[in-house]
């Protein structure tokens, strides 16, 4: 930049251009000029600009002139960067990223991003809670989106799903009525993101076809451990449709390549407290680090007489296909490698639509579905201000484009040229045309019947899978449902409201009604809800519907908090350092001041989290590296001994040396097989090594046995 001769003083206000600062006022703070090579602060329009720090005035305490452009310009745009936040879905969090397939499904599908073993096609995903704003917490109990756009060569395709395969309602028409009850209460705005009031469960109680996704969300699956541990599904029965235009259904699965895992529900309250961006915080470091979260992709497939003679309709959003009845196929793997450049410009503005879809791939008649893709494009034409935000690159195909639509709000790309419609008879050889051989064409269903507002008596089943479904979990998990149930109830304030869902349960299993019953302390137990068809008890148990049955037997991935003092075990620490890596976990130090401690050789051991700021909940296993000089000061700090409670409380396995072991009596540890002393290298080794089963549920029943 130029750079001017002109030195003016207006009343103690200094502008030095030689000098290269801007002095505001008499001892004001000094800012920084561009140098010759760095870039000029401009407006929007590319105005250099020449003073950032002070409006335009008449005089020097008169008022500000209505021709400063450039405050005009920064106020305008400030006060209208917000954009209306998703009505649900608002706390999100996104990741690009690519898709690689595994092998050709020509037999199956069209779509050209199916076609070949290798090819990656890029995708950007986003995570996301359902009833909470955008500045709620990351471990609130709900469901987790789990939205995947596929720039295609043939253009985008969206997947947008939930970590839970099934949903609340069979009709789209009670959408509005399901979200305004689970969000806060309109009168008092809250309670926030959480459904432990009454309208929530006034209005689930009132809906049998709830009471499968009830199984569920007051399960381990809706506290996940981070976005990494968690299954994603597209929930819906879609087709896909080969060359040849022969259709199979199919319903598509994300697995975790970790595996599964959750928090605990007073884990989940005390992350929350510590980190409200837990979930955010997990991604970004996973990815920064090189550590890149995998999911595969499956499919299950099935044709038109399997889902004429399955036990329920396949059309039904409330409803599964087991796994051991029809087994997912795995296709090919979700690999998240690249963190946005800008969270609003990518992340909030990404637009996901059901109706995106790309030849080869169609839709079937689930109402939900159908519903969702009239919902969709209208909620991001009012979200975004107008029909242009598939212009935005976020949302913009990666594949050329050619069509005739024009104008419109912030519009980016228009026709060129005289012709904006179609047919024409200009540029008749290379003017966009459509392709009756390459063009999306909608499979030829044929339909018939006449127009009736019912629901059909297919999808009249509301209990057997939710039986099956709690069947399905090991008595730790089971325990987990039961006592999310009474959590929530407890907080309705209308006894009528309790008693009808424990109705409800009776329905589902009368052991699991009779905890509930006792839990919320009814004095009576109130008849079974009347049901449209009686609960089937031949359904088999599903291996694949429990967290714990899939969990990994790997360590990785996962973090490891270690407490150190002064004077810690140098050898210890780093023999605990080799192992973790080596298990591919990440060793993360908390010490009693942030900048570290001195180790018993000298070197000293830099500390990401100060005692009383990294609670035991951050961590997935945890080991006290205490020296005896140590040793007493950290028992004298609250905050220690809460880090050793809770995480003996959360079933997590402690490594400790013996001069821990007074802060382990303090906090009220027993000592048991999942608490591993530390004293050398083969120790350590051990130690990670356990921290593979990653809890020891059996402390909670001998903690209970307790007089």
């Amino acid at each position: 930049m130029a750079k001017s001769k002109r030195n003016k003083s207006e009343n103690g206000n200094r502008v030095k251009f030689d000098d290269q600062t801007v002095n505001q006022a008499q001892g004001g703070e000094t800012h920084q000029l561009a140098s010759d090579d760095q870039p000029v602060l401009t407006t929007q329009q590319g105005t250099p600009v020449s003073d950032d720090q002070n409006t335009l005035r008449i005089g020097e305490r008169g008022p500000i002139a209505l021709e400063d452009f450039h405050f005009r310009e920064k106020i305008f745009h400030f006060d209208h960067e917000r954009i209306p936040e998703r009505v649900v879905h608002a706390r999100g969090y996104g990741a690009h990223g690519y898709f690689e397939n595994y092998e050709s499904l020509a037999d199956v599908t069209a779509a050209d991003i199916f076609q070949r073993a290798g090819e990656q096609t890029p995708v950007f995903v986003r995570f996301s809670t359902v009833a909470g704003n955008k500045g709620s917490f990351d471990l609130a109990r709900d469901v987790r989106g789990f939205a995947v756009k596929f720039y295609t060569k043939q253009g985008n395709w969206d997947l947008v799903g939930n970590n839970i395969p099934v949903f609340f309602i069979q009709d789209p028409i009670k959408f509005p009525d399901i979200i305004h009850a689970a969000k806060q209460e309109p009168d008092r705005a809250f309670p926030q993101a959480q459904t432990a009031h009454d309208n929530f469960w006034d209005f689930i109680s009132l809906m049998p076809e709830s009471m499968h996704m009830v199984m569920w969300i007051m399960s381990d699956r809706t506290i996940p451990r981070s976005f990494r541990f968690m299954e994603g599904f597209g929930v819906h029965s879609f087709r896909l449709v080969n060359a040849e235009g022969e259709s199979t259904f199919v319903k598509f699965h994300w697995k975790p390549k970790l595996g599964l895992q959750s928090v605990v529900w007073n884990e989940a309250v005390k992350i929350n407290g510590a980190d409200p961006d837990f979930h955010r915080r997990d991604l970004w470091d996973a990815i920064q680090m090189g550590d890149y979260p995998e999911w595969e992709l499956g499919m299950q497939l099935f044709d038109e007489e399997f889902a004429r003679k399955f036990d329920f309709d396949i059309l039904d959003p409330t409803k599964i296909i087991p796994e051991e009845v029809i087994p997912v196929r795995r296709v090919g793997r979700l690999v998240l490698n690249r963190c946005v450049d800008n969270f609003f410009a990518e992340t909030e503005q990404v637009a996901f639509c059901t109706q995106n879809i790309v030849p080869g791939i169609d839709f079937t008649n689930d109402p939900l579905l159908q519903g969702r893709n009239f919902s969709y494009l209208d909620t991001q034409i009012k979200r975004l201000g107008g029909p242009n935000f598939t212009h935005l690159p976020i949302n913009a195909p990666k594949c050329p484009m050619h069509h005739f639509q024009q104008d419109g709000h912030m519009a980016m790309m228009n026709p060129q040229g005289r012709v904006n419609y179609e047919p024409n008879s200009w540029d008749t050889e290379t003017g966009p045309r459509e392709s009756a051989e390459n063009g999306f064409r909608s499979y030829p269903a044929e339909e018939a019947g006449p127009k009736l507002r019912i629901r059909p008596e297919s999808f009249a089943d509301h209990y057997s899978q939710a039986r099956q479904f709690y069947i399905s979990q090991t008595d730790v998990e089971q325990n987990h449902i039961a006592n999310a149930l009474v959590f929530e109830l407890s907080k309705v304030e209308k006894p009528a409201i309790r008693s009808r869902m424990v109705a409800h349960l009776l329905n589902i299993d009368e052991d699991l009604a009779n905890m509930v019953a006792a839990g919320l302390g009814l004095k009576s137990i109130p008849e079974a809800a009347q049901a449209a068809q009686p609960t089937r008890q031949d359904l088999k148990a599903s291996d694949a519907l429990s967290i714990l049955k899939n969990a990994p037997q790997s360590f990785k991935g996962r973090k490891l908090g270690v407490l150190v003092t002064d004077g810690v075990d140098a050898d210890l620490f780093n023999a605990l350092k080799e192992a973790a890596e080596a298990e591919g976990a990440v060793l993360e130090v908390i010490a009693p001041v942030i900048s570290g401690v001195e180790a018993s050789d000298g070197t000293w051991i830099e500390a990401a989290q100060k005692v009383d700021g990294g609670p035991s909940v951050l961590y997935d296993a945890v080991a006290l590296l205490i020296s005896e000089s140590g040793a007493e000061a950290l028992l004298a700090e609250p905050t220690a001994r809460d880090f050793v409670a809770d995480a003996f409380a959360h079933m997590k396995f402690i490594g400790y040396t013996e001069a821990a072991e007074p802060l382990l009596e303090k906090a009220g540890v027993s000592l048991d097989e999942a608490c591993v002393k530390l004293g050398e290298k083969a120790d350590a080794e051990k130690f990670v090594e356990t921290c593979r089963a990653l809890r020891f549920w059996d402390r909670r029943s001998k903690m209970k046995a307790k007089p």
